[in-house]
């Protein structure tokens, strides 16, 4: 049995915005990426809780920060996803302050016909070489960066998609989530879908729950578990996938050809909220946090698999004072919550494990 983590974190510090955040990123050295609805990027050193870093004036909101670390700097390259457009700006130029046409590419993702139709997430592989991408219309597609040549899978989602993740250790593999409460998993290389998982509708005493479990964040860890919450408060796990240790036969996950994370035979479903649950990541392979819409944040951890059942423990919950919740991001020692406030502002919390800064 793996020992429990234990978990106290306390607020340390909140930041306030003009304009509520929609998006978050922390980079590999700690730099907290935060985008607006007024499409704005501010770039903040928790180290003295300063803006280091912007872009301004972009016309959409930033809905997705995916960042791509350069060699030697703390600084480094960020795509971000505004309206119909992907752009990518270099955080080492000489300006403190960007606009947008400072940035060094600008792709057009979305569906030429369909005007209404607007980027969600943003993804980069590993190796930085692709960046994957999912819009309203339901779209889920990737760029290959060498050459800028956008692919679109041949099967989408029938309504929003709006979550987007390659797949740890899997070079041509990716998983998406949408609104038609369906998980896909693809080779992107030849566009086709491999498998797919339709998360069921919730039994309740005296019935089906007639609330729809549209997917509404995800997350996986780096042994390729994989996460999903959705509007109906549920929290979903794959545990097929797994190469880290957390079911019995993760020895052979390591040798198997197929990453089988959307099995239903490998999986565990559990109500956490009474509210949609909008985001969550992964600190470690087998703890993960998540928030719901109005603030309530959670932490769990995974225990092994024992006679074929899942142990999820939660380890840690407090209430944030975000009035509606749009993105988290943790790392080690944090947990970032971001969103508005009950004046329609931005707002930042910052929770710091005890004895961290």
């Amino acid at each position: 049995m793996v020992e429990q983590e234990l978990s106290r974190y306390r607020l340390s510090h909140t930041l306030y915005t003009p304009a509520p955040i929609s998006a978050l990123a922390f980079s590999q050295s700690g730099l907290l990426f935060a985008g607006s609805d007024d499409g704005s990027l501010r770039v903040y050193d928790l180290s003295s809780f300063k803006v280091c870093r912007a872009v301004h004036g972009l016309l959409a909101e930033i809905s997705s920060i995916a960042c791509s670390e350069r060699p030697g700097s703390d600084l480094c390259d960020v795509w971000l996803a505004c309206g119909r457009q992907a752009y990518s700006f270099k955080m080492t130029s000489t300006k403190l302050v960007q606009t947008a046409a400072d940035a060094t590419v600008l792709l057009q993702l979305c569906d030429a016909d369909n005007e209404d139709d607007v980027l969600n997430e943003l993804a980069l592989n590993p190796p930085k070489t692709h960046l994957a991408f999912c819009t309203d219309s339901g779209c889920v597609g990737v760029v290959d960066l060498s050459t800028q040549t956008v692919s679109r899978m041949k099967t989408g989602h029938s309504s929003i998609c709006g979550v987007v993740r390659f797949i740890p250790d899997r070079p041509r593999e990716l998983v998406s989530g949408g609104y038609d409460s369906t998980l896909l998993h693809f080779d992107f290389m030849l566009g086709t879908v491999l498998s797919r998982r339709d998360i069921p509708l919730w039994p309740v005493a005296d019935g089906i729950s007639l609330s729809p479990p549209f997917v509404m964040s995800a997350a996986i860890a780096s042994g390729g578990t994989m996460a999903a919450g959705t509007a109906d408060g549920r929290l979903w796990l794959g545990f097929g996938g797994d190469k880290g240790g957390l079911t019995a036969s993760a020895a052979k996950k390591k040798r198997s050809r197929k990453w089988e994370g959307l099995n239903s035979e490998d999986e565990h479903i559990e109500k956490v909220a009474e509210g949609p649950v909008v985001a969550m990541a992964f600190s470690a392979v087998s703890v993960l946090t998540l928030s719901t819409l109005l603030g309530n944040v959670s932490q769990y951890q995974i225990f092994p698999q024992v006679n074929q059942k899942m142990q999820l423990v939660k380890i840690w919950e407090g209430k944030s004072g975000v009035t509606k919740v749009n993105s988290l991001a943790v790392d080690k020692e944090r947990i970032v919550i971001a969103g508005l406030t009950g004046h329609a502002k931005g707002i930042i919390e910052i929770w710091s494990k005890d004895g961290s800064p």
